[in-house]
């Protein structure tokens, strides 16, 4: 009685839990739905313009910082000179990013630049840094706008850390619901914080000429002393580094290719360059106000928001910009989880991390690659106390050595084509390889001694925990292929007739070992194959027919890409036809013999297939082990 009471609570459990997932993300959308999933220009362009355009509202800001201590209010009279270098290799990142999304139509940015120009090795890095740079991202974007909230209301310091929590978690819940849906939620406050920007630089420049606009009053402590000359070589490229700033997610486009519509290579490009647009008007206009109104860094507020005091006169327009500043502070954290879920399909395929990456979810979002973001960035908000100082260190190093990278692996692409054009586009890329690496290197070393340092264990750890998962995957499917392995199925000769369900994804010698067991026990088999993948069935049949097995063999097809809901279905119609007192097995593979292994590489399915299961009286599961040996 304990027992059924038990049964009926997880089932009740298990139904509870798929009602509230449903009316949290919605209903799963099918296979053939993807492409009204996918993001147009209009939507698009929020979607991946949300870390770059709140980078840049801030970069003015930190190239001032920068000079502020050693030049005072002089400071301002050199913001021109170092934006304009900033605005040459923002074109350049530009020009070079379209012709990746040109050249590498399915995505992945500076992974498969490099992964086709330098090698595994190299490419590895550039996807080690981007997997930094976009949880990072994610991180201090929530931090931000957690600190403006405390700043604004006091009485919420003490809870930073469960306010970010909570940011994440509503970030995370609204991508799981799909890109078409976030992309629109996202989407509007990204377009105000935009519009806000240009309304901003257009007043101002409007007030400029009509000769309303005037340099508000210096502070005394910030005249510089007599004995300054002026801006060395070394303050100018610290200066410049800590500007670049601005650039950070114009990558975010070239690596998230297939989530636009098609012509995708075309949307992608449309944005990418609607992209660069803006950001050289957002930055130019306040680089260039900044400088005329003489405004520079003072405590308890923000060069941007006495911009918008002294252009706005303190209007509605304002406190307008200030809460879509606010907004766009957490927006930006959306960016990582458009583009990181999508490298992790890509690295999965390539077998540098494990396959689960590749899968899509409920809503055709890639959900797993959705967690681990949320999952990771948690973790480093509660380690960190959502302190944005301390994770600061951490942020743009990445994204500068993909950077770099990327336009090294370009340059080397030319240069081996010889294609049309390819001197000159050689000469941009060199230039743009040549100021995005003097840029890591000076961001890197400003950054050493403030906890950039902890980058040198963190990136190395994560190529060489893709290097172990791509050498297992390789030495596990060569050791499971059926190919070369001869084989010749002998048909079952017990003399038990009890039903018994062989439940397979692929033939493979694992596989084929769990069928062997079922023909020990039984003469009564039926092979079902959950089809979620038409390329990987047809494999399935091309195989079974080639090696000639003589069971027959069942496909389900699954539009939705669920698993355990067409299982549970058969297993219950199934168990209808039982006689009294017949009970039904059904034979599962476990890979086995790489502990803790195993359980990060394979048998996650089998594992919830056999949970969910649990409920059914006369069902029983059988987990056959197998010890697969190591080619080398």
């Amino acid at each position: 009685m304990g027992l059924e009471r038990s049964l009926l609570s997880k089932e009740g459990f298990m139904s509870v839990f798929s009602v509230l997932k449903r009316i949290i993300l919605g209903n799963a959308l099918k296979d053939d739905q993807l492409k009204s999933e996918k993001l147009s220009s209009l939507w698009g362009l929020p979607i991946m313009a949300s870390d770059a355009v709140s980078s840049v509202a801030y970069a003015v800001e930190e190239i001032l910082i920068a000079l502020l201590p050693v030049l005072g209010i002089l400071s301002v009279r050199y913001v021109g000179w170092i934006s304009l270098p900033i605005v040459l290799l923002l074109l350049i990142l530009v020009f070079s990013y379209s012709q990746i999304i040109n050249h590498y139509p399915n995505g992945g940015g500076a992974y498969v630049v490099s992964r086709e120009n330098f090698g595994n090795k190299t490419s590895l890095l550039a996807a080690s840094c981007l997997i930094v740079d976009y949880i990072m991202t994610v991180t201090v974007s929530v931090s931000s706008s957690t600190a403006a909230i405390a700043a604004a209301f006091p009485v919420f310091e003490s809870h930073k850390v469960i306010i970010s929590l909570i940011s994440i978690l509503l970030i995370t819940l609204v991508n799981l619901r799909g890109m078409s849906e976030s992309s629109k939620i996202f989407g509007i406050p990204t377009y105000a914080f935009i519009f806000s920007m240009i309304a901003l630089i257009i007043t101002g420049f409007l007030g400029i000429f009509a000769g309303t606009l005037h340099p508000v009053i210096t502070p005394p402590n910030l005249v510089p002393k007599s004995t300054l000359e002026g801006i060395t070589w070394i303050l100018f490229l610290t200066a410049f580094s800590s500007g670049c700033t601005a650039l950070t997610g114009v990558e975010a486009v070239s690596n998230a290719i297939p989530s636009f519509k098609e012509p995708s290579q075309k949307t992608a490009k449309h944005v990418l360059f609607m992209l660069g647009a803006i950001i050289v008007f957002i930055f130019s206009g306040t680089s260039f106000l900044s400088s005329f109104l003489k405004i520079v860094p003072i405590s308890g507020t923000t060069v941007l928001s006495q911009m918008g005091k002294v252009v706005f006169k303190g209007g509605i327009m304002f406190y307008i910009l200030q809460f879509t500043t606010s907004l766009i502070l957490i927006l930006a954290a959306n960016t990582a989880y458009n583009g990181l879920p999508i490298l992790f399909s890509i690295l999965a395929k390539d077998k540098y991390v494990p396959r689960q990456f590749s899968h899509r979810g409920t809503k055709l979002s890639f959900s797993n690659g959705i967690m681990f973001i949320s999952i990771i960035a948690c973790i480093l908000i509660i380690i960190f106390n959502s302190d944005t100082h301390k994770l600061l260190p951490f942020y743009s190093v990445g994204v500068f050595v993909s950077f770099t990278v990327s336009q090294f692996g370009m340059f080397i692409k030319w240069s081996r084509s010889e294609e049309k054009g390819w001197k000159y586009k050689a000469a941009i890329n060199g230039l743009g390889a040549v100021m995005t690496c003097i840029g890591t290197v000076v961001v890197f070393t400003t950054k050493f001694l403030h906890g950039a340092w902890m980058l040198l264990f963190a990136i190395p750890t994560l190529m060489i925990f893709m290097s172990y998962t791509h050498k297992h995957y390789v030495e596990f499917l060569k050791g499971t292929s059926i190919w070369g392995y001869d084989y010749n199925y002998v048909p079952s000769k017990s003399r038990n007739d009890f039903p018994c369900i062989v439940l397979i994804s692929s033939l493979t010698n694992a596989s084929l070992k769990t069928l062997e067991y079922a023909k020990k026990i039984t003469s009564n088999i039926t092979v079902l194959h959950i089809s979620t993948s038409h390329e990987k069935t047809q494999d399935l049949k091309h195989k079974w027919n080639t090696f000639k097995i003589g069971v027959p063999l069942t496909i389900i097809d699954t539009p939705y890409r669920d698993i355990l809901t067409p299982i549970e279905e058969f297993i219950s119609e199934f168990q209808k036809k039982l006689k009294k007192g017949e009970s039904l097995t059904l034979a599962l593979t476990r890979i086995s013999g790489n502990g803790w292994k195993d359980a990060i590489f394979h048998n996650q399915t089998t594992f919830f297939i056999q949970r969910k299961l649990q409920k059914y009286e006369n069902v029983a599961t059988v987990l056959v082990p197998y010890f697969y040996k190591k080619t080398s």
